[in-house]
Formats: C-alpha cells, sequence, structure tokens
C-alpha cells in the first residue's frame, strides 16, 4: 500500500480516513496483532466497543480503569478504541507518547452538550466554587476544572470537598442529581445528558420487568432519575459488572450501552442479560453511534498510518493534567 504524502497525512488527521480501502482480502485481526507489535502499540478499549475490537484489547474497561492505564503504559504508541475525550486523557496523561484514534469523528453528545466557551461564563458566576467535572468532557473543560471524576469514583470526589465549600457539577445533570441525592451535597448542575442514557423507556422498562419478575434491574447513573428509581442497582460500567458476576440472580435487564452486555456474557454464561429497552419501538437496545463509528477497518488504517492523531498544546495540557491527576490520587 502506498504511504500518503504529507499533505494527505494532514488531510487524514482532520477529517479521518477519506477514500482510503483496506486491502481486498486481508486477515484484519491478525494484521492488527503484528502492527500492534511491530509498532509497539497497545490499545485502550472501552466496554461501549463492538465485540471484536473488546477482544483485541490490551486494556479493556470503564473510563477510570482506561486513565489509570494510560498513566502506566510503557509503549511508544497508544491506539484508544473509545471516543475523542477518552483519547484526549490519555493524551493528557501521556504527553509525550503518539496517542492516535481510529475516527475523530467518534465525539460523545455529552462533552458536546457543555461548550468550553458557554462553561466558562457559567462558572465565572460562582467564585471560589469548586468545579467538579465528569470525565465525559473535552480537554478545554477539563483545564477550567478543580478535579475530574468518573462514574466509578464520583462519590469518593465529591465527598474529598469540604462541606461548607461550593461546588460545580457538570456536564451531566442526570449523574449530578445522583450524587447530590448519594452524598448530600448541594451542588450547582450544568445542564448537559447523554443521549444513550437518556434514550430508555421508563414505561417499557417497567413493562419488561413484569415480564420478568425474578430480573434484576440494573442502570447507570446517566439514566434519567425516574429510571434510577426503579433500579436494583446504580453503578458505574465497571460496578454494573461486578454487580452481575455477586448476584445471584439469573437474568438481568442492563440500563446503559449495550456493548457492556458482550463482557457480561464473558464473565458470566450461565446468566440472561436483557438491553433496557428504548423510547424508539424499532430500536432493541440504547447504543452509542459514535463508539460504533471506530471499526477493524478503521482500526487497521489507524495502526497503518498513525493516523489521526490527538495532538494538544503543551498549556492545554499542563492546564488539563492538574485536574485529572488530582483524581487519580483519589483512587
Amino acid at each position: 500500500m502506498k504511504l500518503p504524502s504529507n499533505e494527505v497525512k494532514k488531510m487524514l488527521n482532520q477529517r479521518g480516513f477519506l477514500d482510503l480501502e483496506v486491502p481486498k482480502g486481508i486477515d484484519l485481526i491478525g494484521e492488527i496483532k503484528r502492527l500492534k507489535r511491530e509498532k509497539k502499540a497497545v490499545l485502550l478499549a472501552h466496554y461501549y466497543q463492538d465485540a471484536e475490537i473488546q477482544e483485541l484489547a490490551d486494556y479493556l474497561g470503564d473510563s477510570l480503569y482506561l486513565a489509570q492505564a494510560a498513566e502506566k503504559v510503557e509503549a511508544d504508541m497508544i491506539v484508544f478504541a473509545g471516543v475523542h475525550f477518552m483519547a484526549e486523557t490519555a493524551k493528557i496523561i501521556n504527553p509525550t507518547k503518539k496517542v492516535i484514534l481510529p475516527d475523530l469523528n467518534a465525539g460523545c453528545s455529552l462533552a458536546d452538550s457543555c461548550p468550553p466557551e458557554e462553561f466558562k461564563k457559567f462558572i465565572d458566576q460562582y467564585p471560589g466554587a469548586h468545579v467538579v467535572t465528569y470525565i465525559n468532557c473535552s480537554a478545554e473543560v477539563k483545564a477550567l476544572s478543580t478535579i475530574v471524576c468518573t462514574s466509578s469514583n464520583a462519590v469518593r470526589v465529591i465527598d474529598s470537598i469540604p462541606e461548607e465549600d461550593t461546588i460545580i457539577f457538570a456536564p451531566d445533570k442526570n449523574l449530578g442529581r445522583y450524587l447530590i441525592k448519594e452524598t448530600g451535597r448541594d451542588m450547582i448542575l450544568w445542564d448537559g445528558s447523554c443521549i444513550v442514557h437518556e434514550a430508555f423507556s421508563f414505561e417499557r422498562i417497567v413493562t419488561l420487568a413484569k415480564e420478568h419478575p425474578k430480573a434484576k434491574f440494573i442502570a447507570h447513573p446517566e439514566s434519567e432519575s425516574q429510571v434510577l428509581e426503579i433500579a436494583d442497582y446504580i453503578g458505574s460500567t465497571s460496578g454494573l459488572l461486578n454487580y452481575v458476576q455477586k448476584n445471584t440472580a439469573e437474568t438481568f435487564i442492563v440500563a446503559t450501552e449495550a456493548g457492556i452486555l458482550h463482557e457480561m456474557k464473558k464473565r458470566c454464561p450461565e446468566k440472561i442479560f436483557i438491553p433496557a429497552p428504548v423510547e424508539d419501538e424499532t430500536c432493541a437496545c440504547s447504543e452509542c453511534a459514535f463508539m460504533k463509528l471506530n471499526t477493524l477497518e478503521k482500526l487497521y488504517l489507524c495502526l497503518e498510518y498513525e493516523n489521526p492523531e490527538v495532538v494538544l498544546s503543551d498549556s492545554l495540557i499542563e492546564k488539563a493534567k492538574k485536574p485529572i491527576t488530582r483524581m487519580l490520587k483519589l483512587g
């Protein structure tokens, strides 16, 4: 395959892989493994990726685990099969390493709901407040933060802040409401949300639960309040995984991105996992279209050309790294 010119490489980094084609008849999985080995690259993948990508990962996990993994990676190159803010986080934590993403268009509806310029105006209204941001936000928003959190450690992060201090929480209002209930703190919430976790239908979940009376209904805290109120368990992606392994129930209705079902079935092959229904009756589950932009073909091209690359300025990395480091110190 002819390598692209510098101009094409620039376009690749800005717009993805354009019209480049994968050679016909290629063993994609074999070639991806070869390229990882030859280029000394490590693949970090989120549980919401397609199963075939999950199976190729060197590190597979939720946002907290992948941030911790990115901090420890010794490989020359990090390939991040997830969405853009995750790859940015890896770059912030490991600024000297090359970080590439199979598709630059793999964004995040939650991150997009919090534009940095508007968020800056919002927090300026509350001088002296601690700004706690969910990791699902842009590098620019992280740079405006006091500390970052994930759904796995959010309660611990909130509890680390003195009770008398004011807290702004962004960008997910649903997670924020859940944390207010869990911690008893009166926080100021940014009005953002995730389209994947807001897609669940309360009425259809209730109907499904009646059809499976012995099933446990479990949900991610980014879901809307009425959905969380009927959940048997609320937890982060890793929390949901741990719950289904430890609980004695045989059937679970799962309200989070459907990619997690692959790992649940691997860990508990004897159990039944039913994706929670969404408002759109033509869909069987809630999937993140951004996560699913990453494919085996794009992963191969990404490794072959080492593009698209996540590039951040030194000043942005310096500002955004401080709140992430504070989070990682808390665990």
